[in-house]
């Protein structure tokens, strides 16, 4: 009996043992083993955007995207600065400059700069070159501290108050940049000439003011000049307005200046081309997984005049849509030096504790199928250097090399109906004649 028992103990045992691993591994699986803290949470949700829509996701293999998500999750994050550290080193490894997280502040920063208002701090727009990390000005803004300390497009930020952009990133060297009106910045430079210069920048209120307009008169006709330098959310109805003004006082043609327009708001930019275009193709946006139809202009246009279009190495992006949709349908000549060549769009998004997440969601084409990133645009007509330093001032050489090809390209035009017109004589003629 003692026998027979010691023998059913045993299954009893060993049914019970199991009995407890299932228990055990029941709660495991209905009960997390913690709970995310909101730091955390952020990680994910960063993860989580970027996944959903990133342009490239091949890249996620390439780099193991989900073990970089656990690996940030397993440091400790008990505050926002550590949140913020953990999605940095999670999103470094894309080699993405622009997919990037904004905090509070530049985050701000941004959303004004997007509206149009103005900012505080040296005024420099900057790139970031995917080739060796560099960050490069596009452009300085007019009327900036960096406009009037003479800092040109191309030129390499090498430090900012003694901290390497390249370890900084995009964004905080931009925030390094940014501060309180009255107070300084040292800034080491890297010129197109590779001449190291360090200086000392005021920071200040800067007026954006995006759009610029003036008429310009010589012997025989008028001009028009627009001036656009970025693209925020009030630009095309200010484009529109002033392309109203200058065509009711009977402008002979229009002088474009895209230089030294880092982009903003792609809505923005197809809107003016809307303005110049009629029924033509503006820009195809390339996705993770397709190629969109082709963005096309409306029937109606706002100026349908003769033009010509001034671009730089400071023409990027949105205004670099623009400059390739009117080269590519031979709409205006484009005259200046090479564009900067950033031909991605990203999506901002809002995260939950008030930062930003900027992804690269897209690469653009120019209606002729040309993927301008890291290449740029060529112009029609290389000008001559050194590039002029104040666009649209009484010293711009450029802007007068624009006029006098807008006035070359008129007269060619009144001698060509001129010509036409007395063809059309003589052939009047001679059919009369033939009838007598």
């Amino acid at each position: 009996m003692l026998s027979s028992v010691k023998s059913l103990t045993k299954p009893l045992q060993r049914l019970f043992a199991v009995l407890i691993s299932f228990g055990i591994l029941f709660q495991v699986f209905t009960q997390p083993a913690f709970a995310l803290n909101d730091g955390q949470l952020l990680v994910i949700e960063a993860w989580n955007q970027v996944n959903a829509g990133y342009l490239d996701p091949k890249k996620f293999d390439e780099i193991q995207w989900k073990k970089l998500r656990q690996k940030a999750l397993e440091k400790p994050i008990n505050n926002s600065q550590q949140a913020y550290s953990a999605i940095e080193a999670m999103l470094l490894p894309l080699g993405d400059p622009y997919t990037r997280l904004l905090r509070p502040v530049d985050y701000e920063a941004m959303k004004k700069s997007n509206i149009g208002s103005e900012i505080n701090g040296v005024g420099l727009q900057l790139g970031a070159r995917k080739e060796d990390g560099d960050i490069v000005v596009i452009s300085p803004l007019e009327g900036s501290p960096a406009s009037d300390a003479g800092i040109t497009s191309g030129t390499i930020i090498k430090k900012v108050n003694g901290q390497s952009p390249k370890q900084l990133g995009l964004e905080a060297t931009a925030a390094k940049l940014r501060g309180q009106t009255g107070t300084q910045v040292i800034v080491e430079l890297e010129q197109p000439d590779n001449e190291i210069k360090e200086i000392s920048l005021e920071r200040r209120s800067v007026d954006l003011r995006p759009v610029r307009t003036k008429r310009i008169r010589n012997e025989s006709h008028t001009f028009g000049y627009l001036r656009i330098t970025q693209f925020s959310e009030g630009v095309p109805e200010q484009v529109k307005e002033a392309l109203e003004e200058l065509s009711g006082k009977d402008i002979d043609g229009l002088i474009l200046d895209l230089r030294n327009n880092s982009g903003g708001l792609v809505s923005s930019g197809l809107a003016v081309a809307d303005d110049f275009l009629s029924d033509m193709p503006i820009v195809e946006t390339k996705k993770r997984d397709s190629i969109n139809d082709p963005i096309s202009s409306g029937l109606e246009t706002i100026y349908d005049g003769p033009m010509v279009t001034l671009v730089n190495e400071g023409t990027a992006s949105a205004s670099e849509i623009l400059a390739g949709a009117l080269q590519d349908n031979k709409r205006s000549e484009l005259i200046g030096n090479k564009t900067f060549g950033k031909g991605l769009i990203q999506s901002l998004t809002n995260l939950s504790d008030g930062s930003g997440l900027a992804v690269t969601v897209a690469s653009y084409l120019t209606p002729s199928g040309r993927d301008i990133q890291n290449l740029g645009i060529d112009p029609d007509r290389l000008l001559e250097m050194p590039e002029p330093l104040n666009p649209g001032s009484d010293e711009d050489r450029w802007l007068l090399d624009a006029e006098l090809i807008m006035q070359a390209t008129l007269d060619k035009e009144e001698v060509s109906e001129k010509l036409s017109k007395e063809t059309l004589v003589k052939e009047e003629q001679l059919i009369s004649q033939e009838i007598e």
